[in-house]
């Protein structure tokens, strides 16, 4: 059972973790903890690692989900815990609730370690080998943040025809209700409207023209 741990970074995601673990009780502090978990940007874990004084005793992980175990060299009691969820400091650990998270591990016991620290956080662990981080990370990065590009691309033509952007958000979530069941021009094989969004979209907004081409192309696949 996990009793202590070591945040080391308190943004969006780090601050999510810290108010979770305190609400089951775990003791979060900075000296001799289990587990030192680093919330930091990618670019910041090794040389956070490096600047640490770590026991033996001690596991070390990270949230990163594109960041090699390598990066938390030269400690080997490590483990990669990645929360597939987006944070933001409106919210609390709720946030953490039902989500899934991946967990790399190069030993059967850090893999243990890396699932009861899921589970005790409200996730729901699944196994990722560490040669296919890349890869899962970038399937996260579709359905995450390009999300936001497309409401923004989408925001910009409903302003040019002055509808409330506010409409789209009821939209794209039902789109999730009726589990991504396609619907509109593309699934009826209705070519003629696809166009006329196209010829649409060059005369007002041009530079959505590109975007707007590439999905189709995708979405008809």
């Amino acid at each position: 059972m996990i009793e202590s741990v070591n945040v080391i970074g308190r943004g969006r995601v780090g601050s999510a973790i810290v108010a979770r673990l305190e609400e089951r009780g775990v003791d979060v502090r900075e000296e001799g903890a289990e587990i030192v978990l680093l919330c930091v940007p990618d670019s910041a874990i090794a040389t956070t690692v490096r600047c640490q004084t770590l026991a033996l005793s001690q596991w070390v992980g990270h949230t990163s989900g594109a960041t090699p175990l390598s990066a938390l060299d030269p400690h080997v009691r490590r483990f990669g815990m990645h929360p597939l969820q987006t944070f933001t400091r409106l919210r609390g650990p709720e946030q953490l609730d039902g989500a899934f998270a991946a967990v790399t591990a190069e030993t059967g016991e850090a893999r243990e370690i890396g699932v009861e620290l899921a589970e005790l956080l409200g996730l729901r662990p699944f196994d990722l080998a560490e040669r296919d981080r890349a890869l899962y990370h970038a399937g996260a990065a579709i359905a995450s943040n390009y999300l936001v590009t497309l409401h923004h691309a989408a925001t910009a033509l409903f302003e040019q025809v002055g509808a409330p952007s506010a409409g789209l958000e009821p939209l794209m979530r039902r789109v999730i209700d009726n589990d991504f069941e396609l619907t509109g021009p593309i699934a009826r094989g209705d070519w003629a409207t696809v166009e006329g969004h196209l010829e649409a979209i060059r005369e007002r907004a041009p530079r959505l023209e590109p975007l707007y081409r590439s999905l189709a192309e995708a979405t008809a696949r």
